[in-house]
């Protein structure tokens, strides 16, 4: 793969890189250092290339949630056993949405089964669960075959299970608010990265103080991941730091504050300098290499304009020039009231001339992804076309029926995840497929499936 991307930018010409955003699989960091190595034989690299490997951080965070609930915990497991049972025939599903109606259950969609596999759905099926409470306890009541059916495992939801679930969910839902928000693909996000991974650490220190047993024990198993990739400060990329700093309504006095609130003492010290050195160091290689303050350019500048200066007024106007460089001024001057969003891009574009070295750095800075998540379901989305019950469509068909997605998707606002995974939308599609008289399953009407 990574000759495969060398011989890309190769062929496009393309002979500056910044970072490469890859997964957390170990393959990739083999072809990180190859890459590495390669791009630093044609000087492409800023910093020497310490930071090209920019680890996706919607995977990580989906590996410390999942390391959450590695112990099998029971209440999700006999929750989820609760929703399989009623998604598992029309009968069930319809005495479900009869016990719904009884319970005059305002929330218009229904359950809907995770992917195991895939934590934010756990999250979106749980929090549909939890509003539903009443109707699977209304079922275990009417319904002798659902308590007969979940005996047969860990059983059917308890009080307690129900209590646990509502404690979690909170917890849950900043993991899943700040998937959507840094897995994007319409905005920036580079300035987000840091500003979420050292809020959810605050937090998860919050939740293994938990006197609840199973969620303090859940927080600890998500701190040792979190650790592993977050933790220590020499693995944090510096380039995602720098980003934040150069959101004007941060800096580095809310990086500072943010680092203080995360680390202590001689830690949190050394980080803060380390912020600092890297990003004057940047500037320092976006400005040609030239030192930040440039006295003796400006002195040599007075000294020519002596000859035209016969009473020596030139004296006052030296002692009056200030010898700051942008980014001392910008890092000096107030932050941004925060009223409102604020939008990055166009505040360095309003305040070019002012900052036109620092608009460079953001300009790229701000540009690095820190997902994979948009890229892999644009390769995904053939799969979701041609599977193993549609395996016979010719690549004509194939590859209308993703063009057609594609231009009836370009015609409305970008949809954010939690808008693909609609499951209301799902609910229904579900209910129009309507049995025939022979007992047979037809599709009343068909439409592009928008993921």
């Amino acid at each position: 793969m990574a000759k495969i991307v060398e011989h890309c930018l190769s062929s496009w010409g393309l002979n500056r890189v910044l970072s490469l955003t890859v997964d957390n699989a170990s393959s990739n960091d083999v072809g990180i250092q190859y890459l590495k190595k390669r791009l630093m034989s044609w000087n492409s690299l800023v910093m020497k290339g310490d930071y090209v490997h920019m680890r996706c951080c919607a995977h990580i965070l989906n590996l410390i949630v999942k390391d959450g609930f590695k112990e099998n915990i029971d209440a999700v497991v006999r929750i989820r056993a609760a929703i399989k049972y009623v998604r598992s025939s029309p009968s069930r599903l319809s005495k479900f949405k009869a016990c719904v109606e009884q319970q005059n259950i305002e929330f218009k969609g229904l359950v809907c089964l995770d992917v195991e596999t895939r934590w934010n759905s756990t999250y979106l099926m749980l929090e549909a669960a939890l509003k539903h409470q009443k109707a699977f306890e209304e079922l275990e009541m009417q319904d002798k075959k659902y308590i007969e059916e979940l005996e047969k495992g860990k059983g059917v939801p308890t009080f307690g299970d129900w209590e646990f679930v509502s404690g979690i969910l909170p917890f849950l839902k900043l993991f899943y608010d700040a998937t959507m928000r840094i897995s994007g693909s319409s905005y920036v996000t580079s300035n987000m990265y840091m500003f979420e991974a050292f809020g959810i650490r605050i937090k998860i220190k919050q939740m293994c103080a938990s006197k609840d047993v199973i969620i303090s024990m859940m927080a600890e198993n998500m701190k040792k991941k979190y650790d592993k990739y977050w933790g220590n400060p020499d693995r944090l990329n510096m380039l995602l730091l720098i980003a934040l700093v150069l959101h004007p309504r941060y800096k580095l006095k809310f990086m500072h504050w943010l680092i203080n609130q995360s680390f202590d003492g001689v830690v949190a010290s050394n980080l803060k300098d380390k912020v600092e050195s890297s990003i004057r160091l940047l500037f320092e290689e976006y400005n040609g290499g030239r030192i930040e303050f440039e006295a003796n350019s400006q002195e040599a500048r007075l000294n020519e304009e002596a000859s035209d200066d016969p009473y020596g007024y030139n004296q006052f106007f030296k002692s009056t020039r200030s010898h700051k460089s942008e980014l001392s001024k910008y890092l000096e001057e107030a932050l941004e009231e925060s009223q409102g969003d604020l939008d990055v891009l166009n505040w360095w574009k309003l305040n070019s001339g002012r900052f036109p070295i620092l608009l460079n750095m953001a300009r790229d800075l701000l540009a690095i992804f820190v997902s994979t998540v948009a890229s892999e379901s644009a390769f995904s989305s053939g799969g979701r076309v041609l599977d193993a019950y549609r395996s016979s469509l010719t690549p004509q068909m194939v590859e209308a029926l993703i063009c057609t997605q594609d231009w009836l998707k370009g015609t409305l606002p970008p949809l954010s995840l939690n808008e693909i995974e609609d499951f209301v939308e799902l609910e229904k599609f579900e209910q129009d497929i309507v049995p025939s008289q022979d007992g047979a399953y037809s599709i009343s009407s068909v439409t592009l499936d928008d993921d």
